[in-house]
């Protein structure tokens, strides 16, 4: 049920369409082998082994297809390995369509801006790394960390909305810190902040990227 909502999903989005749709790891690699997509929505949680493996496998093969991953997992070692394996894009579910259809028409972006030349342009360059990414860097208060910045961006893009709390159990940090980077990213303009009211005490902070 879930593979064919992801499947409308893709065909909703110009540009995209699904040429394969697998229920075990082994049957992803073997479709990955055989149909040659450009892009691979993978979950963590398969039948036969996890979807890290798959990545894992994918790479030490030497097939560079793009992995958006999309799973209910949000376990701080899950998602650095995904990073680490070269996931595009880590998706928590459940989600809605825009939330999948920004993080695909960013994939194709970045797909597109080096499918027109040998050299591409710095422009085009920026466009798969991501144009903020130095600038981002480089306005980082100080006591923050870049790598840990991009951790805690990843959670947050990946997950909806999040309070500091959970920011810190997804990322693997002290909520006071988990707290000091939203704050930036709000200051920034990238996250956007709202106030959850429920029993007694202060109402909480909830964050999602803007």
């Amino acid at each position: 049920m879930v593979a064919r909502i992801h499947t409308q999903f893709v065909e909703r989005t110009p540009g995209f369409r699904v040429v394969g749709v697998a229920s075990s790891g082994q049957a992803a690699l073997e479709n990955v082998a055989r149909l040659r997509p450009d892009l691979v929505l993978l979950d963590v949680h398969l039948p036969d082994m996890t979807g890290i493996d798959v990545l894992r496998r994918l790479r030490a093969g030497g097939d560079d297809v793009g992995v958006l991953v999309v799973t209910a997992a949000r376990e701080a070692d899950t998602v650095r390995a995904a990073a680490s394996g070269g996931a595009v894009h880590y998706l928590v579910k459940p989600f809605d369509y825009d939330d999948l259809r920004v993080r695909l028409e960013s994939f194709r972006t970045a797909h597109l801006a080096l499918s027109g030349s040998a050299a591409p342009g710095q422009d085009d360059i920026d466009a798969v790394f991501g144009a903020a990414a130095p600038a981002a860097a480089a306005a980082l208060p100080k006591g923050l960390s870049p790598e840990t910045a991009e951790a805690v961006e990843a959670a947050l893009a990946g997950s909806g909305e999040l309070s500091a709390a959970e920011c810190a159990e997804a990322v693997g940090i002290s909520r006071v810190s988990a707290r000091r980077y939203l704050e930036h990213f709000v200051a920034r303009g990238s996250a956007v902040v709202r106030l959850q009211y429920g029993g007694a005490g202060r109402p909480e902070r909830r964050y999602r990227s803007s």
